[in-house]
C-alpha cells in the first residue's frame, strides 16, 4: 500500500506540471502476465506488439512480476504480439483486435529453449470474447458492425441501437438525451446548449464512413471517464496505413421509396417531395510508410423535403390520421387576404411547406509514428447543417399555454412562420502517447469545439399572432401567422476547449493512473422571444375586428440595443487518481478518486438591485437573488471502485461490478436564462387583463384596433412606463425571473452495477451476459418558481380529492409608489437528493458458423426524478409537470425519457458469394408515455397540468368523489375498470409520465453485395446495398406501427374539473370518449411509421 501510495503522489506531481481536461479514453491496451511452466514470472521478457496495417510497433518488458501493460494504442487491428526471453522459446500470437477504452489480457507460458532455436506460434483468433478487462457497462461497436447495421438515415443513433440500453436517440438509463456525453477522438460533440434533444450539426456531426470504433458506455468505473449521469457515447476515426486504402460512394432514397399505407389507412403527403442523396469519399495511406499516415473523409447531402404536412379542412371538421386540421382552408385564405391588405404582409403558403436542406461533413487526420515511443494523432472535422423546421409548437408568455401544437388537429399556421437553423461544428485534437520507461507512459490530449446555430426565416418583421377558438374545456390554437416568436435575432454560439494529461505508472501487481484535466465552456445566446411583439386573440372574429387581444407581449434591448446577448463561461478543472490491482491471477480490483472544480466567471453578469432587494420567503426563510453572481465554486467528489474476477481461470466465466459517483452536465441554456431574464440585458413585457401567469394586470383596450408594428408597440409600452434605460444601480423588475441557486451543483447520481459473462462450452462462441444497475440520485436538477407561497395552510377540497387551492397563492411586495403587487416569478435552479433508478439486461451473442453473428438483449429500465427538466425556457420546464401540490412539488415520479421494456437483436452474415445479409429487431413498449390529467386548471397555480385523482368506485358511490351527472360518473367507472394504469391504482392519486404505449415491433434489413474487380496487383470492390426500415410494413401496412393515445381522450385528460359544489368538494365531467368500450390507442397513421428504402453504390481500392 505504501509503494502505491508513493506512486500516486509521484504521478500528480509530474502531472502538476502541465495543463489538462476532462478525459474520454481514445485509445486501446494490452496487458498480461508472462509465466514459466512453473508459473513463476519471466522477468525482463520483451513483448513486441505491433499494428499489422501500418506497421505502428509498442515494444515494453515484463516488470518484477512478470507483467507488462501498453497504453495508447490504436484500437482495432488486426495485432501480432511477439513476446521473447533469453532461454525461452519466442511465442508470437496474431490476428488480435484491441477495443477502444478496454484493455486486452493476453498472458502467455513460455517453454525453456534449450537449442534457442525453436519458435511456437499461437493464433489469436482463439482469445475468449471476455478478454477484455471490463468492469462496468459497456458496448463496444467495431467499423465491422458500423458497416454492417441496417440505415436509411446514416446517423450516430442508427448505430448505438446495438447497445441494450440505447434506441432512444441520445437517452440512456432513462435520463434526458441532452446529458449524455459524446465524444469523437476526445473532442466534445455534445449538444452544450440543449435547445433541443439532437445531436449538433443538425443531429449528424460526423459521417459514419469515418468512424473506426464506438463505445457506449453507462458505468465505466475508469475515473478518467466523465461528464455524463446516464450514458456516454465515445467514438474514434479511421486513421491511415501502409496501404493506400480509399472508398467513394453514393446514397440515395427518395418519397417513392418508401411506403404510404400504415394500419391500412394512407399517409397524406406520403408522395410529397422527401429525397435525400448523399455523395462521399474517403480516403487513406503512408505519407512515410511505417512512419506517417493521413485519412480524409467528406461527405455532402442535398434533402430537397417538406416541413410540415398538415393541411386544413374544407368543411372544418379534423382527421388527424390525414393530417387534416379543423381549420379551414377558407379561413386561412381569409386571414392571409386580410393581413396583406391592412399590413402589408406575406404570410406565406397555406397549402404547401417546401424546404431544401444540406448536410456537408469534412474531415481530415494525420497519425504520426514520431519513434517507437511516442505516438502524435491530429484530427480536424468540419460540419455545416443547414435546415428547415416548424413553427414552435405551443409555447407563449402571458397566458395559460394550449396542450396541442400550432400544426396539429387543431391549428395551422403559414409558410413564412418556419425558420431555418444553421447548424455548424468545427473541432480540433491533438493526441500525443509517450512511453516515457517501460514502467511510464502519458497521454496529453487537447481540443477545441466551436458549435454554432443560427435561426432565420423567409417572414418579413411582422408580429406573431395566435387566434384562438376554444371547446371551453382549454385554450386551443386555430390560425398562428408571422415572425416565429423564437427566431428573431435568435443565435448560440459555443465554445469548448479541453486538456488533460494522463501519467500511467507499472509497480508490480499495479497500475497506477494519474490525471488532471481543465475544461473551459463558453455559450453566447442571443434570444429575444416575442422579439417582433406577440399577440393572442380569443376568436378569428376578435381578431379581424380590431377587439382587444388577450395578450400582448413584447422583448426589446435597453438604450435602443438591436441585439441584446447573454453569456455564460465556466471553468472546470479535475484531479484524478486510481489504482488497478490484480490482486490475484483472478481477481483485479480497481479503486480510483476523481475530484471536479466547477468555477464560474461572473465578469459577464450585472446585479440588478431592484431584483436584489425583492425579498422572496422560501421554505421560511427570507432569500435574495444576485443576478451578478454564478453559484459560487464547488468541488464535486467522485470516488469509484470496480473488479473483475475470472472465476475459473479461463476467461470462461466472469463476475464484474462496482460502484461509485458520476458527475454530469446540465443544457447551458439553463444558465443563460439567468441572464436573459435579469432585467439588465434586456425586458420582457407581458401584458394581460388579469395580471395571472406572469403577466402585467393591463387595460387591454389599449391595444385594440389591430396589431402595432415592433416599433410602433415598443413605443407604446414606453409610453406606459415600461423601461427603456437601465444601470445596475437602480435596477428594474422584469415580468419573470431566471436565477440558479448559490450552491447549485452539477448533477451527480450513484451506480452500482454487478453482472456474470459466461461462455457457454460448445463447438462455437456462445455467451451470455446478465447484468443490473441501480443508479441513486446524489446532485439531481430542479426548477423552483420562489414567488409561489407553500401550500401549508391552503384551503383544500373536501373529499377524497383533496388538493390545495391555489388562492392568493403569490407573494407580494410594496413599490416604490405604496402599491402592493405580486412578485414576479423567480424561477430558481436547485439540486435535490430524491430519484432513482435500475436496470436489468439480459444478452446473448454467437457466432454459430463462419460469417454468421447473432445478438440479442432485453433491458427493463425504471427511473424516477422530481423533474427532467424538459424544454429550454425556465418557464416551460414548470409548464411539462404533473402535479397534484403545485408547481414547486411535482413529487417523485417516473421519467418522461424512460422507455420501461426494449428487445433488440441483430443477425449479419457473410457469404462466400459476396453477400451481406444483416437484420436488425427492436421491440420496445413506451416511448410515449402519456399522463392522466384533468381539463381546466383545478387547484388555480396558473399550470393546466393537474394530475387526476383515481377514486375507487366505493368512495364514487359513497359521494366522496362527485361527478355532475350519474351518467359521467358510470362511464369513467367504466373506462378504469378497462385501464390497466387505472384499475390497478384506484384510491391514489395518477403519477406522471406512467402511461406507457403498447409495444411495437420493428425489423430493419440491408442487403449488400460484393463485384470484385481486378485492378493491376489489386483486387477492388464495387458494392451495391439497399437498406430497408421496417421491412416488415412493406409486407403488411399493419406490422411496424406505433400507437398513441387516442386523441378523443385529450392526451390524457379524462376528466374535466366542472368546479366545487355548495360542501366543497370539487366535481367532474368526463368526455363523450371516455367510457368501457372506449378505445384507448390509436395505430399512428404517419411517414415514421411506414417502411423506408435507401440504396447505394460504394467503390473501395486498396
Amino acid at each position: 500500500m505504501k509503494q502505491t501510495i508513493k506512486c500516486l503522489v509521484a504521478a500528480f506531481a509530474a502531472m502538476l506540471m502541465s495543463v489538462a481536461a476532462f478525459a474520454q479514453v481514445t485509445t486501446s491496451a494490452l496487458g498480461g502476465r508472462v509465466v514459466d511452466v512453473n508459473g513463476e514470472p519471466v522477468v525482463g521478457a520483451a513483448v513486441i506488439a505491433t499494428h499489422t496495417p501500418s506497421g505502428t510497433v509498442y515494444p515494453v518488458i515484463t516488470n518484477e512480476s512478470g507483467r507488462y501493460t501498453m497504453n495508447g494504442m490504436r484500437a482495432g487491428g488486426p495485432y501480432t504480439v511477439e513476446i521473447s526471453c533469453l532461454g525461452f522459446q519466442t511465442v508470437t500470437f496474431t490476428d488480435l483486435t484491441l477495443q477502444l477504452a478496454e484493455t486486452f489480457a493476453l498472458d502467455a507460458t513460455l517453454n525453456e529453449d534449450s537449442e534457442m532455436l525453436s519458435e511456437a506460434m499461437v493464433i489469436g483468433a482463439a482469445a475468449s470474447k471476455f478478454s477484455a478487462q471490463k468492469m462496468g457497462s459497456a458496448t463496444n461497436i467495431s467499423s465491422k458492425d458500423i458497416t454492417s447495421i441496417p440505415t436509411v438515415s446514416r446517423s450516430i443513433t442508427d448505430v448505438t441501437r446495438l447497445s441494450p440500453y440505447g434506441g432512444n436517440g441520445m437517452s440512456f438509463a432513462g435520463q434526458d438525451g441532452r446529458t449524455a456525453n459524446f465524444t469523437v477522438d476526445g473532442a466534445n460533440f455534445n449538444n452544450n446548449f440543449g435547445l433541443s434533444d439532437g445531436l449538433p450539426g443538425g443531429g449528424s456531426p460526423i459521417s459514419i464512413d469515418a468512424i473506426e470504433e464506438m463505445q457506449v458506455v453507462i458505468s465505466p468505473y475508469d475515473v478518467r471517464q466523465t461528464n455524463f449521469i446516464g450514458g456516454g457515447v465515445n467514438a474514434i476515426t479511421k486513421s491511415g496505413t501502409n496501404t493506400f486504402k480509399g472508398s467513394a460512394y453514393v446514397y440515395h432514397r427518395n418519397e417513392n421509396m418508401r411506403g404510404n399505407m400504415a394500419a391500412g389507412k394512407e399517409v397524406a403527403g406520403a408522395r410529397d417531395k422527401d429525397r435525400n442523396t448523399t455523395y462521399g469519399f474517403t480516403l487513406g495511406g503512408p505519407i512515410i510508410k511505417n512512419k506517417l499516415f493521413f485519412f480524409v473523409n467528406a461527405e455532402y447531402a442535398t434533402i430537397p423535403t417538406v416541413v410540415n404536412r398538415w393541411r386544413g379542412s374544407v368543411d372544418g371538421v379534423a382527421d388527424p390520421d390525414a393530417y387534416i386540421s379543423r381549420t379551414t382552408l377558407a379561413d386561412l385564405e381569409k386571414v392571409s387576404n386580410f393581413v396583406k391588405e391592412k399590413y402589408g404582409y406575406d404570410t406565406g403558403s397555406w397549402t404547401d411547406y417546401p424546404a431544401t436542406e444540406s448536410n456537408l461533413k469534412l474531415l481530415a487526420r494525420v497519425d504520426w509514428n514520431i519513434n517507437d515511443a511516442n505516438k502524435l494523432a491530429v484530427r480536424y472535422n468540419y460540419t455545416l447543417n443547414q435546415a428547415w423546421n416548424s413553427t414552435n409548437g405551443s409555447s407563449m408568455d402571458g397566458g395559460v399555454r394550449s396542450g396541442f401544437s400550432r400544426f396539429s388537429q387543431y391549428g395551422m399556421a403559414y409558410a413564412n412562420s418556419l425558420y431555418s437553423m444553421d447548424n455548424l461544428v468545427s473541432t480540433v485534437s491533438v493526441d500525443l502517447n509517450s512511453r516515457l520507461s517501460d514502467n511510464l507512459s502519458n497521454q496529453f490530449l487537447a481540443t477545441f469545439s466551436k458549435l454554432d446555430d443560427m435561426r432565420g426565416t423567409n417572414s418579413t418583421d411582422m408580429p406573431f399572432v395566435d387566434i384562438r377558438k376554444d371547446d371551453g374545456s382549454a385554450p386551443l390554437p386555430y390560425i398562428a401567422l408571422g415572425y416565429e416568436l423564437f427566431t428573431w435575432n435568435n443565435g448560440v454560439h459555443n465554445t469548448h476547449i479541453s486538456v488533460k494529461d494522463d501519467l500511467t505508472y507499472y509497480a508490480g501487481d499495479h497500475k497506477i493512473t494519474g490525471g488532471i484535466n481543465y475544461e473551459y465552456q463558453m455559450a453566447d445566446n442571443s434570444y429575444m422571444r416575442n422579439g417582433t411583439g406577440y399577440y393572442r386573440y380569443n376568436s378569428l372574429e376578435d381578431f379581424m375586428s380590431g377587439a382587444a387581444p388577450e395578450v400582448v407581449c413584447l422583448t426589446y434591448g435597453y438604450d435602443g440595443e438591436a441585439n441584446p446577448a447573454a453569456r455564460v463561461r465556466f471553468h472546470k478543472a479535475g484531479l484524478y487518481g486510481q489504482d488497478e490491482w490484480s490482486a490475484t491471477e483472478n481477481f483485479k480490483l480497481t479503486a480510483g478518486l476523481r475530484l471536479d472544480g466547477l468555477f464560474f466567471d461572473n465578469q459577464d453578469l450585472m446585479t440588478n438591485k431592484a431584483i436584489y432587494d425583492l425579498e422572496y420567503m422560501v421554505d421560511g426563510k427570507p432569500r435574495h437573488i444576485d443576478t451578478g453572481k454564478w453559484p459560487s465554486a464547488a468541488i464535486t467528489v467522485s470516488p469509484r471502485v470496480g473488479f473483475s474476477w475470472d472465476v475459473l481461470g479461463n476467461n470462461s466465466l466472469k463476475v464484474r461490478g462496482g460502484t461509485g459517483l458520476f458527475s454530469g452536465r446540465l443544457p447551458l441554456v439553463f444558465f443563460t436564462n439567468m441572464p436573459t431574464n435579469s432585467g439588465m440585458v434586456q425586458y420582457q413585457a407581458k401584458l394581460n387583463g388579469t395580471g395571472a401567469n406572469g403577466g402585467s394586470k393591463t387595460d387591454m383596450n389599449q391595444f385594440a384596433g389591430g396589431l402595432l408594428m415592433r416599433e410602433e408597440l415598443l413605443k407604446k409600452l414606453l409610453e406606459l412606463g415600461y423601461p427603456n434605460t437601465i444601470s445596475p444601480e437602480d435596477g428594474t423588475i422584469p415580468s419573470e425571473i431566471s436565477a440558479v441557486d448559490p450552491k447549485f451543483k452539477m448533477p451527480q447520481v450513484w451506480k452500482t452495477s454487478l453482472a456474470l459473462d459466461y461462455n457457454i462450452p460448445v463447438s462455437f462462441p456462445f455467451s451470455v451476459s446478465v447484468e443490473g444497475i441501480y443508479n441513486k440520485t446524489v446532485n439531481g436538477v430542479i426548477l423552483r418558481d420562489w414567488s409561489v407561497n407553500g401550500v401549508e395552510g391552503f384551503a383544500r377540497f373536501n373529499g377524497v380529492d383533496n388538493r390545495p387551492i391555489f388562492q392568493d397563492f403569490k407573494q407580494t411586495y410594496v413599490d416604490a409608489a405604496g402599491k402592493t403587487k405580486n412578485m414576479p416569478a423567480a424561477y430558481v435552479l436547485e439540486n435535490t437528493n430524491k430519484g432513482y433508478g435500475y436496470s436489468g439486461t439480459f444478452t446473448v451473442n454467437m457466432r454459430p458458423i463462419e460469417g454468421l453473428s447473432i445478438m440479442a438483449a432485453y433491458t427493463h429500465t425504471a427511473s424516477k426524478e422530481i423533474t427532467g427538466m424538459p424544454g429550454s425556457n425556465a418557464s416551460s420546464v414548470l409548464n411539462y409537470m404533473g402535479t397534484i401540490y403545485g408547481p414547486n412539488d411535482p413529487g417523485l415520479h417516473n421519467s418522461q425519457y424512460v422507455t420501461p421494456d426494449r428487445v433488440v437483436a441483430s443477425l449479419t452474415h457473410s457469404d462466400r458469394s459476396n453477400n451481406h445479409f444483416s437484420f436488425i429487431y427492436e421491440a420496445w413498449r413506451g416511448g410515449s408515455n402519456y399522463t392522466y390529467m384533468t381539463a381546466n386548471d383545478m387547484n388555480g397555480d396558473g399550470y393546466n397540468y393537474d394530475l387526476i385523482y383515481i377514486p375507487t368506485d366505493e368512495q364514487v358511490a359513497n359521494g366522496d368523489f362527485r361527478f355532475v351527472s350519474p351518467d359521467d360518473a358510470q362511464r369513467f367507472l367504466d373506462f378504469v375498470h378497462v385501464d390497466k394504469y387505472l384499475s390497478k391504482n384506484q384510491g391514489k392519486y395518477a403519477e406522471a409520465y406512467s402511461v406507457y404505449s403498447p409495444w411495437t415491433h420493428r425489423v430493419d434489413f440491408s442487403y449488400k453485395h460484393d463485384f470484385k474487380i481486378k485492378a493491376g496487383n489489386s483486387t477492388n470492390t464495387l458494392q451495391l446495398n439497399v437498406d430497408i426500415k421496417n421491412i416488415l410494413n412493406l409486407f403488411n401496412s399493419n406490422w411496424g406501427v406505433s400507437k398513441y393515445m387516442n386523441p378523443a381522450l385529450g392526451e390524457g385528460r379524462i376528466l374535466k374539473y366542472e368546479g366545487y359544489d355548495k360542501d366543497g368538494y370539487a366535481t367532474f365531467s368526463t368526455p363523450s370518449a371516455v367510457n368501457g368500450n372506449a378505445q384507448i390507442w390509436n395505430n399512428s397513421v404517419s411517414l415514421g411509421q411506414c417502411w423506408y428504402a435507401s440504396v447505394g453504390i460504394k467503390y473501395m481500392f486498396n
